[in-house]
């Protein structure tokens, strides 16, 4: 059975490795362009183009994947699989496979359809996700579903974190879907039409901390956001990025100032206890941040620095 696979950033490396090493012909791989990199803005290759490359499998990087379809189907591929590609594939492309186009989704549907499942996941304070293999329509991940992969997410996981344990989880799905594919003997699950949920692409908005909320959401949108866009907030118009926090125990006075504080207020100036900060259930301690320009420290070292002081108030 030929292959064409469609893929993009590191999450979707894993997946084309687990189908080469299966046995499968990879005739092709598709994915987007190179973009420039870094400070210096050095043209780099997406991750999957650099695997591809590795067993010289012919590499399309189609600006729009609709204007190169016969570039497409030249490969004779019998199905195509796809995973974080980044573009919206055109009915005529899912039509010109014998054996369909299917998808590895990072989420559980139809809950987590969209861009982001796996950071909105952990944002929204769940506890579990999976992967879904699913056949390909062209509504937003809407197909109907073959197999389903479950998971549970640790309290202090981190997007990173969790994104490497779903790229080797999705691997192995999709070897065990190509097997039932490539004998036709498969079951396909309609998905719910209750609880539809659509994600958007996370943006840096999304990542700025709101002291108004719980500490538990707080350290949720920490650890969804980390390592990229990072959850941050601002001091005296600094930005300050923050990659760990977790909720605060308040002991002896602590507690009387956190009730006479405002939200984002800072609650103390010791190193040892760290950088406390009021939020809505209490406090919120940021156990790694870093300033603009700085090196990612403790909250203690960020106290002892006097980036932070009492009575100072993150916003």
């Amino acid at each position: 059975m030929k292959i064409v696979f469609a893929g993009t950033p590191d999450f979707a490396v894993q997946p084309l490795q687990a189908i080469i090493d299966a046995g499968y012909q990879v005739v092709g791989v598709l994915t987007q362009a190179d973009k420039p990199q870094g400070r210096k803005g050095i043209l780099t290759p997406p991750p999957v183009k650099v695997k591809a490359q590795e067993y010289d499998i012919p590499v399309l990087q189609p600006q729009k994947i609709k204007d190169e379809l016969d570039s497409v189907f030249a490969l004779g591929a019998d199905v195509m699989v796809t995973c974080a590609y980044g573009q919206i594939l055109p009915q005529a492309l899912l039509d010109g496979f014998s054996k369909g186009v299917w998808n590895i989704h990072a989420g559980i549907l139809p809950k987590y359809r969209g861009a982001s499942p796996i950071q909105s996941s952990i944002v929204n304070g769940e506890t579990q996700t999976g992967v879904t293999v699913m056949q390909t329509v062209l509504a937003l991940d809407a197909g109907d579903i073959l197999l389903e992969e479950r998971t549970e997410i640790t309290p202090t996981e981190t997007y990173g974190e969790l994104s490497d344990r779903l790229s080797t989880l999705g691997a192995n799905a999709i070897v065990r879907a190509l097997k039932e594919i490539e004998t036709g003997e498969y079951t396909l699950t309609p998905q719910s039409a209750k609880d539809i949920g659509v994600v958007r692409k996370i943006s840096k908005e999304h990542a700025k901390i709101n002291f108004a909320k719980t500490a538990k959401e707080i350290v949720d949108l920490v650890r969804g956001m980390n390592p990229a866009p990072v959850a941050y907030t601002e001091l005296d118009g600094v930005k300050i990025n923050v990659y760990k926090a977790e909720k605060a125990v308040l002991v002896g006075d602590e507690q009387a100032v956190c009730q006479n504080a405002v939200f984002g207020e800072v609650l103390g100036d010791k190193p040892k206890r760290g950088l406390l900060v009021k939020c809505l259930d209490g406090a919120v301690q940021l156990i790694e941040v870093q300033s603009a320009g700085g090196k990612r420290v403790s909250g203690g070292d960020f106290i002892n620095g006097r980036k932070a002081q009492k009575g100072q108030v993150l916003c």
